[in-house]
């Protein structure tokens, strides 16, 4: 395959134009600005560029230039010459060069003569330029470059060797005075050596860009592109002044040596190399920007094939589930990609061959309160279907799939890998070793067909890695384990056996309240954030059960938006302290209770059931709206609910003594409550107008096209709104759909 640079020639002989689709990589202010001389000086280089066929090994014998031009030094005490590493294998390497200079040799031997003679006979540095375009004229542009720099190699390695080894040498010695090197005038010498140093550098890192970008591949570079070809377009005059350059150092050299020991009280001339290599840095850096824009193009392109080819995997059918996960976890040269949680040993990818895997897939900013949770679960799990062998006969793993977006951040940031280990260190499932083995394409591929924004997502392969689910998060939230294999139809058939009673709301979350749980028990669930409100509330709740001698139990249950985590904690503590009510102290339950009500929700309306006629569905927003508006209370007498109602329940409670206390005998105490609540309060108070919010990670099926309020059964307007969450020391920018 040709390389770019390499087809600039036949793509503009051939009339190659246009661009396709997509393919703009370079902006518009990337690239070197030409003068109006350079850019008739690039017209001149042009026609003396006519390559045939013929190939330099470029890199090979860049490699070989490059340690000469590192060798070639001289600092005070000759030494740094001999603190360079030698090649491994010696005669390994004399033995690949040859085969690469025997078709170059003549052509680096004519320039290194050309320039010689030329800068001794007076001819200009642009003058002796541009004879080395013509005597290269049949040699890409990085060929042309390449054997130039040899050329220089060969005349300064040969100088500094005879400086070198003058002392040590009694052949170095007299061909050191043949040649009139004047190694005796340490002064010069070294002012020489200090003058071409930065420009020595700026040429070698100047070439090695040319030679990069020579070796793009075509397949994903292009001079369609017009950007890229106006930048490539300029490639001619870096070669040029890198040539230059070379010139100017040859110059130098053969200066020293014309002129011999009368060299001995001048002091060179600094002013043409400073300028020279100020001039190449300014190229280097250009070209180096090229570079990084064309390898983000190409990663961009390779990301779309492989993302294609993923894609097209988990279109088809396989007798097990070892291609997919390879293919999502398991880059090249990385034999065990997984951590086991309980040994901490890494293992191959075969511990997962034929089992259902529940890949929990998250960024590095998954909440504790979530970890917690589904560890009690796994765990729990594990421990129930441990066999008489001592081994637990789980029918899934869990793996845990890190996701950082640039990984880039990963592998610059200590603080990352840090957050990384630690959340790793406690889990005792399977974790990917490291962010840096989720390719950029698989996390492209997560975030199109499973709809992953950083939010975490639980997606279930079955033992051929079809996809079972594409977030079963919300079925472990409501029935745990329970829900396995997690497919659809499982999910439809749990909920035909749920009804919409206590015991769904506050299952598998605190056996202290499901033990309230009996026909003779009043139990009062609420929340919010106003701990006057609840004070006011609880108190009066509390006072109507004494006096109609009733049973009452309350539990607080907090809120459901986690950036009011802090203040939900004290008012929490608050309760408990005041002997309120009953409240968690553990912050994770309260995420749980919420995260189970908006699972539920999800759950109904991915599943089609998020009419107006379900009654899970109708009470489930009421508690999610009434939660945005403040305070809120759910009434049950034992598991059956009575009413789930917004604030201005405070005020019936309050009222007791003067309205419906006297219909309590008759009516009994919850049916006394919720008739004065429904006909009096909340004629005189109305009826809020419901609310919702869902995160913007739910949107793949979860968010119904139009909704009708459970108030008045109108349809609900639908906004968008940003939310940024402020949780103790983690900032996270969240992004709601306000309904």
């Amino acid at each position: 395959m040709e390389s770019l640079i390499k087809s600039q020639h036949a793509q503009k002989q051939a009339g190659h134009s246009g661009k396709a689709p997509g393919t703009e990589i370079i902006p518009a202010t990337t690239g070197l600005t030409m003068s109006s001389d350079e850019s008739m000086m690039l017209k001149l280089i042009q026609q003396t560029h006519s390559p045939d066929a013929r190939e330099v090994q470029v890199r090979g014998l860049l490699s070989l230039v490059e340690d000469i031009l590192d060798r070639a030094t001289l600092d005070s005490d000759d030494s740094n010459a001999s603190m360079l590493p030698l090649p491994t294998d010696d005669k390994l390497m004399q033995s690949s060069m040859m085969s690469v200079l025997d078709s170059v040799s003549y052509a680096i031997d004519r320039v290194a003569c050309e320039i010689a003679y030329k800068s001794l006979t007076g001819s200009d540095a642009h003058e002796i330029t541009m004879s080395v375009f013509e005597h290269l004229s049949s040699y890409h542009w990085d060929g042309k470059l390449v054997l130039t720099l040899a050329a220089f190699a060969l005349n300064y390695g040969e100088f500094w060797l005879l400086v070198q080894f003058y002392s040590k040498n009694q052949l170095a010695k007299s061909l050191a005075m043949l040649k009139l090197v004047p190694v005796q005038n340490r002064v010069t010498l070294e002012s020489v050596s200090q003058g071409l140093n930065d420009l020595i550098r700026e040429m070698k890192s100047v070439t090695a860009c040319v030679v990069e970008l020579s070796e793009l591949p075509g397949r994903y570079i292009t001079l369609d592109d017009p950007q890229l070809s106006r930048i490539i377009s300029t490639i001619p005059i870096a070669v040029y002044w890198t040539i230059r350059s070379i010139v100017a150092c040859i110059s130098q050299i053969n200066m020293i040596t014309a002129m011999g020991h009368e060299m001995m009280n001048t002091q060179m001339d600094s002013w043409e190399t400073s300028m020279l290599a100020n001039k190449l840095k300014n190229i280097h850096d250009h070209l180096a920007e090229t570079l990084r824009l064309c390898y983000r193009h190409i990663e961009k392109q390779r990301s779309s094939e492989s993302l294609k080819m993923l894609h097209s995997l988990f279109d088809t059918t396989h007798i097990d589930n070892m291609k997919i996960l390879t293919a999502l976890i398991h880059p090249k040269n990385h034999t065990m990609p997984l951590q086991d949680g309980l040994t901490k040993r890494k293992v191959h990818l075969d511990v997962l061959r034929r089992k259902t895997v529940l890949l929990l897939i998250s960024d590095l900013n998954i909440l504790q309160d979530e970890l917690s949770i589904f560890e009690q679960i796994y765990t729990e799990s594990r421990s129930s279907l441990l066999g008489a062998d001592g081994k637990s006969h789980m029918p899934y793993e869990v793996v845990w799939v890190p996701i950082v977006d640039p990984i880039e951040d990963y592998e610059r940031s200590p603080s990352l890998q840090k957050k990384f280990e630690a959340l790793r260190a406690p889990m005792p499932w399977y974790t990917v070793d490291s962010p840096k083995l989720v390719e950029r394409h698989v996390v492209e591929f997560m975030r199109e067909r499973w709809h992953f924004m950083n939010k975490p997502i639980l997606v279930v392969l079955d033992p051929q890695g079809n996809e079972a689910s594409l977030n079963a998060l919300h079925m472990i939230w409501i029935w745990g384990t329970e829900a396995f294999p997690f497919t659809r139809a499982r999910e439809e058939e749990l909920w035909r056996r749920e009804t919409f009673t206590l015991n769904l709301i506050v299952d598998g979350i605190d056996a202290v309240i499901f033990n309230w749980i009996n026909p003779g028990n009043y139990i009062f669930l609420y929340g919010g954030d106003d701990l006057d409100w609840i004070r006011r509330f609880t108190m009066a709740a509390k006072a109507t059960a004494k006096d109609s001698d009733v049973k009452l139990e309350m539990a607080y249950v907090g809120k459901r938006n986690h950036s009011h985590r802090e203040q939900i904690r004290r008012i929490s503590e608050a309760v408990r302290a005041e002997n309120l009510s009953h409240s968690w102290a553990e912050p994770a339950l309260m995420w749980f209770f919420w995260a189970r009500l908006e699972s539920m929700l999800y759950s109904k309306i991915q599943l089609g059931k998020s009419d107006d006629h379900d009654e899970v569905m109708q009470g489930i927003k009421k508690i999610l709206s009434y939660d945005k508006l403040g305070g809120w209370a759910l009434l049950s007498k034992g598991a059956e609910i009575v009413m789930i109602t917004h604030g201005v329940i405070e005020r019936t409670v309050t009222v007791y003594d003067r309205t419906w206390k006297t219909h309590v005998p008759t009516k009994g105490y919850s049916k006394a409550m919720y008739d004065h609540h429904h006909d009096e309060v909340l004629r005189e108070t109305g009826h809020p107008c419901a609310h919702f919010d869902f995160h913007i990670t739910a949107r793949s099926g979860r968010i119904p096209e139009k909704m009708n309020c459970f108030e008045c059964h109108r349809p609900m307007e639908k906004y968008m709104s940003f939310a940024c969450c402020h949780d103790e020391k983690l900032l996270d920018q969240d992004e709601n759909y306000n309904f």
